[in-house]
């Protein structure tokens, strides 16, 4: 009887023991950044020995992977276009806007710590840099189905130049919170953003021009 007792509550551990190192790798790299970051450090802030961590994870680069993918993970259920039953596109468009900015303030770590990777450069690049690339590129084909789905007469030069504007407006956006806290209202300036994205798609589509 205590077996499959003991193999529950074992994993049960395991889970929450890869949260608390994951948390703890959130906030010592969100102050010291990627190479202040280290396996010690994190051990001493979440409170398990660094053996356990190595059991989780091969390395640091690892662990900042697994922060970069578990926050995404959390960002990736907001990029959902609501229904079209009653809303406009425009009103689809900024009801999406401000989910993901939600999203970004309650888990901002894929976003925070992959800008700050993709910004640097080694000589062998971080796995993850590439991790971030990654979802980044998901992130972007997300982006560039709804605008589809919102304009379907779009062709694909079009799409391929408004995602790119909705992706770096995004980044700017976040940059400015990081800069300036929580006083800035994040879901508000992704409300304004998408408009204007949602403006130059509709430009583009009565005219048949591939900029905004």
């Amino acid at each position: 009887m205590t077996g499959p007792q003991t193999t529950r509550k074992k994993r049960a551990n395991g889970v929450e023991s890869r949260q608390r190192i994951l948390d703890a790798t959130v906030e010592i790299a969100g102050e010291r950044g990627y190479e202040g970051t280290s396996i010690a450090a994190v051990s001493a802030k979440c409170g398990l020995p660094a053996s356990s961590i190595y059991w989780h994870f091969k390395d640091k680069d690892d662990l900042i992977a697994a922060v970069i993918e578990r926050s995404f993970d959390t960002w990736l259920t907001a990029v959902v276009l609501p229904g079209e039953e009653t809303d406009t596109p425009l009103e689809r468009a900024t009801a999406m806007a401000a989910n993901v900015a939600k999203s970004l303030v309650d888990a901002p770590d894929f976003l925070r710590l992959g800008l700050m990777l993709a910004l640097e450069r080694r000589p062998t690049e971080p796995r993850g840099r590439t991790v971030f690339l990654q979802v980044r590129d998901i992130a972007s084909q997300k982006i560039s189905e709804v605008i589809r789905g919102l304009f379907p007469d779009l062709d694909d030069a079009a799409v391929h130049t408004l995602t790119a504007y909705a992706v770096a407006g995004a980044d700017g956006l976040f940059v400015h919170r990081e800069i300036n806290g929580d006083a800035v209202d994040l879901v508000a300036l992704f409300e304004l953003h998408a408009r204007s994205v949602h403006d130059a798609a509709a430009r583009m589509a009565a005219g048949g021009t591939t900029c905004p």
